[in-house]
C-alpha cells in the first residue's frame, strides 16, 4: 500500500458483516503461559495482528538478538518471559519509538528478585540484554501509574518463581481492567492467584493440565465502527466473534455503554456476534466529561467521535498516552487543528474546547506518527469528509490487518 490513502464514502449510511479476529491483549498473555506451560495450553481464533505475529515469532527464536519493532507490548512481557529461561542470553531491541518507551519500573523489579538485566543504551530504555537464570520469586512493590502491562509480565510469568510472587501496587493503578484481564486468565489457566485491594499474590505451579480458549474478538477493534456508527445517517453493523458483555475479559467492552449513552448507539448481543444500531431522534449532549483510566485505548475513537459531530468533551485519565507508539495527546492535538479543532492537553487530559468553521475544499492528509490508532480513529471523518487522506495506511497491521478491507465491504472507497 502507498505512503498515504485517500478514503471516502459516497453514502452515509453503514450496512454490513464484519469479522474481526481474537483480542490482541488476550492472545498475547495466553501465548506467554502457552510457552511457559508447554502443550498445556491450546488457542483458537488467535488474533492475527502484527504485534501478535512479532511476540509469537520471537517466543520460538533461537536468536541472541530480538528486535520486535514497535510492539510494547511483546517488548514488556518477553522482558519477564527470558528472564526466567535459565541459562539463555537474548537482547531485546526495537524501532526508534520503542528506544524512547521507558522499561525500567518493569527492570527494575525483577532485578529485586534476583533477575539480571542491563541497559545497552540509554538508562532505563530498550535495548536491553537479558540473562536467564531461576528466580525464586518473593515479595516486591511496583509503581502502578504508568503501565499495567509491567504488571501484567510480572504476573504471567510468577507462578514458575519457586516461591512465587506477591506484587504490592503503589499509587493510583492504571487501566485496571487489563491487570484483571491477566488475573482472570490466570485462574481459567488453572494458576492459583489472589487479589485484594493493592496486593496480588500469584503462587508457584506446575501441573494445571490442558486448558482450552476461543479468544473472543477485539473490542479495540470494534470501537471504529461505533465511531462510524455514531457519525453515519443511520447504521447496522454486524461484526463477529463476540461474547455477552458480561462475560468478557476485555475492559474496552465499556465502549457499548459509552456510545449507547453519549452518541445514541444501541448494541444488541446474539450469540456470537454483536450488531450496532444507531437510535432514531437521539439527541446528543453539547458537552462530555470522561475518565478513561480504565479504558486509555478508547480515547483517539471518542475524541474524534466529538470532534465530527461537534460535541466538546474533557476526557481524563490518559497518562499512559504519553509513552504509547507515539505521545497520542500531541498528535491529537496537531491532527485535529487541520479541521479547525482546538483542544488543550495536559499529561494526562485532553479537552475539546472550541470548533472554528472552516472551508474543507482540498485534502487534508492525517500523519499517523507510526501509531496504528491514528490511521484507524480518524478514518470515520471520512463519512463526513471527502477531502481526508491517511498517512502510512500500513501501520494499522499492529492489531488490525484487515482494516481498510472491511472499510471496502461496508462501501469505502480507498484509493492508493
Amino acid at each position: 500500500m502507498s505512503s498515504y490513502i485517500n478514503i471516502y464514502k459516497k453514502q452515509k449510511h453503514l450496512y454490513g458483516s464484519i469479522s474481526i479476529t481474537g483480542s490482541k491483549s488476550i492472545s498475547n498473555r495466553l501465548l506467554i503461559l502457552k510457552y511457559l506451560y508447554k502443550n498445556d495450553i491450546y488457542i483458537e481464533n488467535l488474533s492475527n495482528c502484527e504485534d501478535t505475529q512479532v511476540l509469537k515469532k520471537s517466543l520460538v527464536s533461537t536468536s541472541p538478538i530480538l528486535d520486535i519493532h514497535h510492539a510494547g507490548t511483546a517488548m514488556r512481557f518477553l522482558t519477564s518471559y527470558f528472564s526466567i529461561q535459565d541459562g539463555k542470553e537474548v537482547i531485546l531491541t526495537g524501532s526508534n519509538r520503542m528506544k524512547q518507551r521507558p522499561i525500567s519500573i518493569l527492570v527494575e523489579a525483577l532485578k529485586k528478585i534476583g533477575s539480571k538485566i542491563g541497559y545497552l543504551e540509554k538508562e532505563g530504555y530498550p535495548p536491553i540484554k537479558i540473562f536467564g537464570k531461576n528466580i525464586l520469586g518473593g515479595e516486591i512493590d511496583i509503581e502502578a501509574t504508568m503501565s499495567s502491562q509491567y504488571i501484567s509480565s510480572l504476573m504471567l510469568v510468577a507462578s514458575k518463581f519457586k516461591k512465587g510472587l506477591k506484587i504490592f501496587l503503589k499509587g493510583n493503578i492504571t487501566s485496571i481492567p487489563y491487570i484483571k484481564m491477566t488475573f482472570n486468565l490466570l485462574i481459567l489457566s488453572g494458576i492459583k492467584a489472589f487479589w485484594k485491594g493493592n496486593i496480588i499474590h500469584i503462587y508457584p505451579f506446575k501441573d494445571n493440565g490442558k486448558k482450552f480458549f476461543n479468544v473472543e474478538s477485539d473490542w479495540s477493534s470494534a470501537s471504529y465502527y461505533y465511531s462510524m456508527s455514531a457519525i453515519a445517517e443511520s447504521s447496522h453493523i454486524n461484526l463477529s466473534y463476540y461474547h455477552n458483555k458480561d462475560n468478557s475479559l476485555q475492559g474496552d467492552r465499556e465502549v457499548s455503554s459509552i456510545y449507547d449513552k453519549y452518541f445514541g448507539i444501541t448494541t444488541v448481543f446474539d450469540q456470537n456476534r454483536i450488531t450496532l444500531k444507531k437510535k432514531s431522534n437521539f439527541i446528543r449532549p453539547k458537552f462530555i466529561e470522561l475518565d478513561l483510566n480504565k479504558t486509555p485505548d478508547l480515547a483517539q475513537t471518542i475524541v474524534v467521535t466529538c470532534a465530527v459531530t461537534g460535541i466538546k468533551c474533557n476526557l481524563k485519565g490518559l497518562e499512559t498516552l504519553k509513552i504509547k507508539e507515539t505521545d497520542r495527546l500531541q498528535a491529537l492535538k496537531e491532527e485535529l487543528i487541520k479541521f479547525g479543532v482546538m483542544t488543550n492537553i495536559t499529561d494526562s487530559c485532553l479537552e475539546i474546547t472550541d470548533f472554528y468553521r472552516i472551508k474543507i475544499n482540498s485534502f487534508i492528509r492525517i500523519k499517523t506518527y507510526q501509531d496504528h490508532r491514528m490511521a484507524m480513529s480518524f478514518s470515520p471523518w471520512s463519512l463526513s469528509s471527502s477531502f481526508l487522506q491517511i498517512e502510512d495506511p500500513n501501520v494499522v497491521e499492529k492489531s488490525y490487518p484487515n482494516f481498510w478491507k472491511d472499510l471496502k465491504i461496508l462501501g469505502f472507497s480507498i484509493d492508493e
